[in-house]
């Protein structure tokens, strides 16, 4: 399991204590050191079901100051992927991936079920 956060967000934090609360083996990446590939985004994506929107961080300041409300709907779903690429702040974190699915942001009766 691949846990995909940054380590000054609040609830990254209480996501990290649930996995090991819940004794979950994870391997740690930080978004802002490591920024998710094209490739990547592009598989978690596909495989989370997902509307694409979930995967930005819409309170980012990056998000606010690209001015991403107003033009995210007038982009292709292949660029957003290049965008999000483009900085791990503009992504939406944790992010949880495995075999089987992803997670992301942390909602802790969505991760109880899953």
């Amino acid at each position: 399991m691949l846990f995909v956060y940054y380590p000054k967000c609040t609830t990254c934090k209480k996501a990290q204590k649930w996995l090991q609360e819940h004794g979950k083996e994870f391997e740690v990446r930080d978004i802002k050191e490591e920024n998710p590939t094209y490739e990547e985004l592009k598989e978690w994506y596909q495989k989370s079901g997902l509307p694409l929107k979930r995967f930005f961080n819409t309170s980012g300041l990056l998000y606010k100051e690209l001015k991403l409300k107003d033009r995210l709907p007038e982009m292709s779903e292949e660029e957003q992927l290049r965008l999000l690429a483009t900085d791990g702040m503009l992504v939406k974190r944790p992010i949880v991936v495995t075999q089987e699915q992803v997670l992301v942001g942390f909602k802790e009766a969505e991760w109880d079920r899953l």
